[in-house]
């Protein structure tokens, strides 16, 4: 945890924050505290998904599905304002380290802990399916380690089966590489069975510190995800290791219920009785205290800063909103310290009022969790830009549905987007290819993303004519520049890495303009899976085309390389579009494109 900037608000509904936790694809994470004492965490969603009506529409039934979650091995949702001018949700606080970090710092668990962690987590599994839920993106940094037992967190993707669109930004994925099951790749029917796939993944990784299909690159992971057996290591044996490769099975048939994982892994006393206090190793003991103590020092800090009406606040009716500015990550730049409860215990009186319970007595649980990577021990992460601030004014109470606006600064923070990111999917199995034909219809309603699902309209459909021709404002991309004409139009081809493996198909559009202007925009599509981009000009010569690309939006997409400095698209003898792209994370990709219109 960070102490807040001067930038970051105080206050937001009713909970005056003590420090930052990081920021992710959909939003950033404080620390706070309810009048009445409770510790929560925060999250609140960036400023770009405010202006979204159909965000707001998803986010409240993410919400409303989150709620109605329970049992002792998740996160209570609090309290949340779908409406607010900047939407939030705040869960309960856990004092513990994400599993991925734990594993990371200070090895593999224990057999007796991974038992635990194995049976609370499934507990957690069959309470959700039990509502008709899946989570769909059970990993490593969404399971946090706490003193009286693990707690499966992030509930923002989780969808109902009945049809709800779960929440996730352009270009991210359902699900995290390397922990997604076969039929999420393949973008099949998911359902709870996926989720138990996802569980083995989580205790092999916790048991051996390694994934448990491991790849140098993304391709190659999802690759062996579908058609390779998992490498369970030796420190994984007896009936523990029998368990976690029934989870892993290709199958979904075969997997084991969640119910059944419990009874195998606890069958006396459940999961309560393996998640005693002592479960847990000394060193992860003594590092869960040490963020108590950093906690208790946070909050003395925040009796030093000014009244709450000197500073703004969200969700509340102070007239200057708040800037919330660049984040932090805490301990690690990628993976923060997380949101979730310490303790079941109810909320106090002058908490706000939680939605009923799914049972009496049960708490309320399931929410948003903190940022993370996409996957542990695979490519390396990278340090997620700063976070917007928020300049602008709430929307006065007449506005009408749609009327919201916040300043253009606020959706990129003012300053320039990531730079070095490459457009190219690097989530790829070969079986995929078979699907791709039906993918185009998943994922209409992302925010940011084309509601359209003809990839010939893969450039953004809301751009100004400035942004569609940048240099000489001409809307039909024929005006003057340094892109030959052939170039222009839209283009489509199928690519491959330098190992033969399918990454997906790109569509570009290229429009007129200058050399160090955007002049394409485009995606790369695989199964469910997407990346949206554009290119700016390198450099230009009759028959080719020297292009920096670089992903839309201001957070990393999930699955998306990010390092392609270099694309050239060449054009042929034949009239096609030679394309070959310096990006070793996606394997070197090339391809042919042909032109569509």
């Amino acid at each position: 945890m960070d102490p807040l900037g001067a930038d970051d608000p105080q206050v937001i509904g009713a909970y005056r924050l003590l420090g930052r936790l990081g920021s992710g694809g959909m939003g950033r994470v404080f620390v706070g505290r309810s009048a009445g004492g409770r510790t929560v965490a925060v999250k609140v969603v960036h400023a770009q998904f405010a202006l979204d009506e159909e965000f707001r529409a998803r986010f409240r039934r993410e919400v409303d599905a989150a709620r109605r979650v329970g049992g002792a091995f998740t996160a209570p949702v609090l309290d949340a304002d779908p409406e607010a001018r900047i939407p939030w949700v705040a869960t309960g606080y856990v004092a513990g380290p994400p599993l991925n970090q734990a594993v990371s710092d200070e090895g593999p668990l224990p057999e007796s802990a991974v038992r635990a962690l194995g049976a609370g987590l499934a507990e957690a599994l069959a309470a959700v399916h039990a509502l008709g839920l899946v989570h769909r993106d059970v990993k490593p940094s969404n399971v946090l380690l706490a003193l009286d037992g693990p707690r499966l967190i992030d509930f923002g993707i989780a969808r109902a089966t009945e049809g709800t669109v779960s929440l996730t930004s352009t270009g991210a994925s359902i699900g995290s590489p390397g922990y997604m099951a076969p039929e999420q790749i393949l973008g099949e029917g998911v359902e709870g069975a996926a989720d138990v796939f996802s569980l083995g993944a989580v205790l092999a990784y916790a048991a051996t510190g390694k994934p448990p299909f491991p790849g140098d690159t993304s391709a190659a992971l999802l690759y062996k995800v579908v058609h390779d057996e998992p490498k369970l290591g030796p420190e994984l044996t007896g009936d523990l290791r029998d368990l976690v490769a029934a989870c892993l099975a290709k199958n979904p048939a075969d997997r084991p219920t969640p119910e059944r994982i419990v009874r195998r892994l606890a069958p006396e006393d459940g999961a309560s009785g393996l998640a005693r206090p002592g479960w847990l190793p000394g060193a992860l003991v003594e590092r869960v205290s040490r963020q108590v103590v950093e906690l208790l020092d946070l909050e003395a800090e925040a009796v030093a800063l000014p009244p709450a009406a000197e500073r703004p606040a969200i969700g509340s009716s102070a007239t200057v909103p708040p800037a919330i500015g660049p984040s932090s990550a805490g301990p690690s730049a990628t993976e923060p310290p997380a949101a979730g409860p310490s303790t079941t215990q109810p909320p106090t009186e002058d908490s706000p009022t939680p939605p009923p319970a799914p049972a009496p007595g049960s708490p309320l649980l399931g929410a948003f969790g903190p940022p993370d990577p996409s996957y542990a021990n695979g490519l390396p992460p990278k340090d997620r830009p700063a976070g917007p601030p928020l300049p602008s004014p709430p929307s006065p109470p007449s506005s009408k549905p749609g009327g919201r606006s916040v300043a253009l600064s606020a959706a990129v923070g003012g300053k320039k987007r990531p730079k070095a990111l490459s457009c190219t999917l690097v989530l790829s199995v070969a079986g995929a290819l078979a699907v791709a034909t039906t993918a185009a219809v998943l994922f209409k309603v992302l925010p940011g993303g084309s509601a359209d699902n003809n990839d010939q309209g893969a450039a953004d459909p809301h751009a100004s004519a400035t942004e569609r021709n940048p240099g000489d404002g001409a809307p039909d991309g024929s005006g003057k520049g340094a892109v030959p004409k052939a170039f222009l139009g839209t283009w489509q081809g199928d690519l491959t890495s330098d190992s033969g493996i399918p990454v997906g198909t790109l569509t570009i559009t290229f429009r007129q303009g200058r050399t160090g202007q955007d002049v394409a925009g485009g995606r790369v599509k695989l199964s469910v899976l997407r990346c949206d981009s554009t290119w700016k000009l390198v450099s230009a010569a009759p028959k080719q085309l020297h292009l920096d690309a670089r992903l839309k939006g201001s957070e990393p997409q999930q699955g998306c390389s990010d390092a392609s400095t270099d694309e050239q698209f060449t054009l042929t003898s034949d009239g096609a579009l030679s394309y070959k792209a310096k990006d070793e994370q996606a394997g070197d990709p090339t391809g042919t494109l042909r032109k569509l219109h």
